[in-house]
């Protein structure tokens, strides 16, 4: 009979315990949230880039191409 008391006792704290916790209990929770997973949304998507932009710069056998900066001079030229 100890056994079934138990038992009945924890079902009845666990069912108690779960109808009584909000998880939110006003709209600053909500929003506090909300801001916290995009944040981390975000530093996960950026660390992917970069990832990305490592692995594929280490990958590849060609030198990077380097871009002509500025307006050309043509009154230099001899």
């Amino acid at each position: 009979m100890e056994h079934k008391d138990l038992q009945q006792e924890l079902e009845d704290q666990l069912s108690h315990k779960l109808s009584r916790q909000h998880l939110f209990q006003s709209d600053w929770d909500v929003i506090s949230f909300a801001v916290f997973f995009i944040f981390v949304a975000m530093v996960l998507l950026l660390v992917i880039l970069v990832l990305i932009r490592c692995c594929c710069c280490c990958c590849s056998d060609e030198k990077p191409r380097r871009w002509k900066v500025g307006i050309e001079n043509l009154a230099l030229e001899p």
